[in-house]
């Protein structure tokens, strides 16, 4: 909010009604509710997206953790799909309970899906000694030279109907909501939304809590500007 025209009245607004709704809001949306100019309600809500990011960058995943890539945009006429695509590669992490039910989850855009790349994510979002499961895509065997319990499998939904089954259904999720509020996005402000995502995502069962977990982390976070945004 450091140096910003819009009143506190609009900011708790433009908080609340990215706390609480879970299809997220469009800056289209907002600049039409709040009448602020669009460039303003897009420069908003950017802003909350950071905070939110920066406050699950304090948090990483243990215990379980279901690991694959996912990619993201609508591939060109005729390209190929999956790995090798021309789409924006995603990996994302979540972590289970005891009893194999969905827990957190953290979402990165990547350069690639080469081992390092892998590794560089876990080593940031990943607790040391966690057990990791994934496919096996021969990218993520240098996780088993890591602080970490790899288990791949190879995927077949016919033998294996359960392996990776909520993280599926989490990058499913995460692509209807890109794709249904925001229309598809190209890669460059991608990680703002995954990000905006993952934040309600991972705090589903404090609903009532939303507004004032997400001003919290607002207060705590620093401010970006329109300039680094669209550089």
């Amino acid at each position: 909010m450091h140096k910003s025209h819009a009143s506190l009245l609009i900011w708790f607004w433009a908080i609340f009604f990215a706390a609480h709704d879970k299809r997220g809001v469009s800056a289209a949306f907002i600049s039409r509710e709040l009448e602020i100019s669009y460039p303003t309600a897009w420069l908003l809500l950017h802003k909350i997206r950071k905070a939110m990011a920066d406050r699950d960058a304090t948090y990483k995943l243990a215990g379980l953790v279901e690991l694959d890539d996912a990619f993201f945009g609508a591939p060109t006429e005729g390209g190929k799909r999956g790995r090798g695509t021309e789409q924006t590669p995603v990996l994302v992490g979540m972590s289970l309970s005891s009893n194999g039910a969905p827990l957190h989850v953290k979402m990165q855009v990547i350069p690639n899906v080469k081992g390092e790349t892998l590794v560089e994510f876990a080593h940031q979002s990943i607790k040391s000694g966690t057990t990791i499961s994934s496919d096996a895509y021969r990218s993520y065997r240098a996780l088993a030279d890591e602080d970490y319990v790899h288990q791949p499998l190879l995927f077949d939904v016919k033998d294996n109907p359960d392996h990776l089954k909520w993280l599926h259904t989490m990058i499913s999720n995460a692509k209807a909501f890109i794709g249904g509020t925001y229309h598809g996005l190209g890669s460059k402000h991608l990680q703002f939304y995954l990000n905006e995502f993952c934040f309600r995502t991972n705090r589903r069962k404090f609903q009532g809590q939303l507004f004032n977990r997400l001003l919290n982390a607002c207060i705590l976070t620093n401010s970006i500007t329109y300039r680094e945004l669209t550089a």
